[in-house]
């Protein structure tokens, strides 16, 4: 899969990457021709389904593949011109925090209970920005401040705080160091519809104010909508589609993104029934051959469970890995007047 566009404004970009996780039983393959690009400034939105690999794409940024059963069979990551799988570990400790930074999933789990949240936010400035525990603890409490909560509260543990006030915590402790990459996994997970909106809106403003790059995971098209600027959709290990927000919104190609869109319901036409798409992902350790998704789409043809699928470019920042864009005549008609019904959809 192509990237988005050029890579000459890159802050990340993943290269042809395999993941596989071996045991004696079986082997897992996670990650299976990842290509996928950051660009410095901006926020991409890696969407898929549970199971799709963006978790462990994520990690694999963060050089944290569990070893030995997780394997990095090929590819190449580089972060800010640096190749992360030939720097060491004590040279990733220094990268982990300081140029990128993760927020995990679930605030609930993510926090020692026994530290109080400002002493968690100091351990992170003394280790990378090298502040004596004085100048940590205030800067830890100005941190605090930024994400909405009052600094008094550093000296509180995370039992005190609610679900919301832990997931700003929790951003708190990854923009202590100002990264150049945030790596957000499902941030907003265990929020309700109220608060979610409010953390988003806090790491968009963060994000604007600290000039930097992030990597919104999500199943959640509707943040994607909200805080990206481009989009990759990944299925069974691989992105099948890229483009910018309103690529992939007005103008989807492939047949899984436009499966992911109608299983959401529609606001303007609620008698209308939604259409889940068929079957469930592929297991990773038995992966069908050709394209990954032929057994759940509705287009397949005899050649999709044969070879897999070539990567389509329908614009500069725009491409698709399906076998319906064979006809390169037909590829080149997408434009803004070039609507799935012709291609993709009924």
């Amino acid at each position: 899969m192509e990237e988005i566009t050029n890579t000459n404004n890159a802050l990340l970009e993943i290269e042809d990457l395999h993941i596989h996780f071996v045991s004696k039983v079986e082997t897992v393959k996670a990650i299976n021709g990842l290509n996928l690009v950051v660009h410095k400034g901006k926020t991409l939105g890696l969407v898929g389904e549970t199971g799709a690999g963006k978790t462990t794409t994520a990690l694999a940024i963060l050089n944290m593949i569990a070893k030995p059963q997780g394997r990095i069979v090929a590819g190449r990551i580089t972060l800010d011109g640096e190749d992360i799988f030939s720097k060491t570990e004590d040279q990733m400790e220094g990268i982990r925090g300081n140029t990128v930074s993760m927020i995990f999933q679930d605030p609930m789990t993510s926090l020692n209970p026994v530290m109080t949240v400002g002493d968690q936010i100091a351990e992170v400035l003394q280790i990378h920005k090298k502040l004596s525990k004085t100048a940590a603890a205030k800067e830890a409490q100005k941190m605090l401040e930024t994400v909405g909560i009052p600094g008094a509260r550093s000296v509180e543990y995370p039992h005190q705080f609610s679900g919301g006030m832990k997931q700003r915590v929790l951003i708190a402790l990854g923009l202590a160091c100002t990264p150049k990459l945030l790596i957000a996994d499902e941030p907003t997970t265990a929020l309700d519809v109220t608060i979610q909106a409010q953390v988003l809106e806090l790491m968009k403003d963060l994000k604007d104010q600290m000039n930097m790059s992030m990597l919104m995971i999500t199943h959640d098209l509707g943040i994607v909508a909200e805080v990206c600027d481009e989009v990759a959709v990944m299925y069974a290990g691989a992105i099948v589609e890229s483009g910018t927000l309103e690529d992939i919104f007005d103008r989807k190609r492939h047949p899984y993104t436009e499966g992911l869109f109608n299983s959401l319901p529609d606001v303007n036409n609620r008698t209308q029934s939604l259409k889940p798409i068929g079957g469930q992902m592929p297991n990773p350790a038995d992966l069908p051959q050709g394209c990954s998704f032929h057994p759940r789409c509705e287009y397949a043809m005899p050649k999709c469970s044969q070879e897999e699928p070539p990567t389509h470019r329908f614009s500069e920042t725009h491409c698709a890995k399906c076998w319906l864009y064979e006809n390169t005549d037909q590829c080149m008609l997408a434009s803004q007047d070039y609507v799935p019904s012709q291609g993709v959809s009924e």
